[in-house]
């Protein structure tokens, strides 16, 4: 009976979420990039390390269809590429935050006292921190790789999942099926993992899409200004670094353009995905 009571609540999130028009074109943006990023290389063969000697900051051309930048590297090669690192990033680093809030939350909600003013009180701190300026302090101090930009992101993101869990966490643990579970003596391991945990994932799976998309944000902005993805290896962040000047700008938007358009696309479709994630576990939408 309880299966196929699932088996119908999750069916008329799928249509729920299937009816949301901005949700679906979200996804398909979304899908349509990552088939290109992880096939195009292998296709076209493409390569973001090599240099053409013979073309030195080229226009776009048959061979270099978004030209080359100043050292002779394929532009279009090192968007493709730029594009894994970005969403590699965003998607890791959200993952990293989820994996240290959720279980904080959940333990600070569920034992409360002590541990919940501990917990509870250390996001906050964390949170009075202007979190890019402690992030581009993390990452001069510790390095500017692709894995560090994403453990710094990550680590610093814990507390929005934590302060989800944690409300979630207060209301589902005075409902009556818990209460009988601490009744008859059941481990609170078995309680958390079984009874609290499943119920208060929803609000975790809306947030984890804003989050993806703030963190590819930030990692952006992190290699934009010098301190994210370092050379040689791409991102959508260091490929706008390298446009700044009022020339490139103005007369080579071949070189920053479609960085810039991807970025947008890909945070708007995103976000798209979570509003529809949203109201698609929201009981109180129409199908």
């Amino acid at each position: 009976m309880a299966t196929a009571k699932q088996s119908s609540y999750l069916r008329d999130v799928l249509k729920r979420f299937f009816a949301h028009r901005l949700a679906m074109v979200g996804a398909i943006i979304l899908l349509i990039e990552i088939l290109a990023i992880l096939l195009l290389p292998s296709i076209m063969g493409l390569d973001p390390y090599s240099i053409d000697y013979m073309s030195f900051g080229a226009a776009p051309s048959p061979a270099h269809i978004l030209g080359t930048d100043d050292v002779g590297r394929d532009n279009f090669a090192r968007l493709i590429y730029g594009g894994r690192v970005s969403l590699t990033v965003g998607i890791l680093s959200a993952i990293v935050s989820l994996l240290i809030g959720v279980p904080l939350g959940l333990i600070a909600g569920y034992f409360r006292g002590k541990t919940e003013v501990v917990i509870m009180r250390l996001a906050d701190i964390f949170m009075s921190f202007p979190s890019m300026i402690l992030i581009l302090v993390l990452a001069s101090v510790l390095g500017q790789s692709i894995t560090t930009v994403t453990l710094v992101i990550g680590f610093l993101g814990w507390t929005e999942f934590a302060r989800l869990t944690y409300a979630s966490v207060l209301s589902i643990r005075e409902k009556d099926y818990v209460q009988s579970a601490i009744a008859i003596g059941e481990k609170s391991k078995n309680i958390m993992a079984k009874y609290i945990l499943p119920n208060s994932l929803a609000p975790v799976i809306i947030s984890f899409t804003f989050r993806t998309a703030q963190a590819i944000i930030t990692e952006s902005s992190l290699s934009f200004l010098g301190l994210g993805v370092q050379p040689p290896d791409p991102s959508w962040g260091n490929i706008l670094y390298y446009a700044q000047s009022i020339s490139v700008l103005a007369n080579q938007p071949y070189l920053w353009m479609p960085a810039g358009i991807l970025l947008v696309l890909t945070v708007l479709s995103i976000n798209f995905i979570g509003d529809g994630i949203r109201d698609a576990l929201d009981t109180k939408m129409s199908i």
